[in-house]
């Protein structure tokens, strides 16, 4: 669709916007892919909810399961704006970007070697997922179970169980936390998550 001729006080609105710009709306639908916000100050769109569109990894800073975590429909919001997406005519948004990054309140607080328990999410063959704090989530790759060689320490760790891990390396740009076990730790017991 030529949104430029078809909508020109839509594409109007939208060529005012400059990244950054703080947005209030209402969410006006909730979609597996995404939430459409109706803008304040925008006009309405001829074929979407809302003019405002913010994908799942906008919404928060945190793992979600669905947008419903976050948002609902009709709940006011105010998000900063992206970038216009001219292919659908619409403004991205983003509701994480008005929010501090837990992570990296996290990095401030938390040296590299801080010994910490957490609870075991779950296990792949590249190691084991561990939650501790704030959900968040660390992985301990598997050449750093005990130090043995990769060959299925996993197999030692069920969900729930909750174990001792020291922070290796928090990577920020690739939001990541790497983990270990202490020296000599001993397989703990299996305790249920509370």
């Amino acid at each position: 669709m030529d949104w430029q001729s078809e909508s020109p006080e839509l594409w109007a609105f939208l060529e005012t916007l400059h990244r950054g710009d703080i947005l209030s709306g209402t969410v006006a639908a909730i979609e597996r892919f995404g939430v459409f916000v109706a803008l304040d100050d925008g006009p309405a769109h001829p074929l979407f909810p809302g003019v405002g569109f913010i994908v799942i990894p906008e919404l928060s800073w945190r793992y979600i399961d669905a947008p419903t975590d976050v948002v609902n429909v009709g709940q006011r919001v105010s998000c900063e704006f992206l970038q216009f997406d001219t292919y659908n005519a619409e403004a991205r948004l983003s509701l994480k970007a008005l929010e501090a990054d837990p992570l990296r309140t996290f990095a401030d607080c938390t040296p590299v070697g801080q010994e910490m328990r957490g609870t075991v999410k779950k296990t792949v063959p590249i190691g084991v997922f561990v939650e501790f704090g704030d959900g968040f989530v660390g992985l301990i790759p598997s050449k750093e179970i005990d130090g043995r060689p990769a060959v299925s320490p996993v197999e030692d760790f069920e969900a729930g169980e909750e174990i001792t891990v020291i922070v290796r390396e928090i990577d920020l740009p690739t939001r990541r936390i790497f983990l270990s076990r202490p020296k000599n730790a001993q397989h703990e017991a299996v305790v249920p998550a509370r």
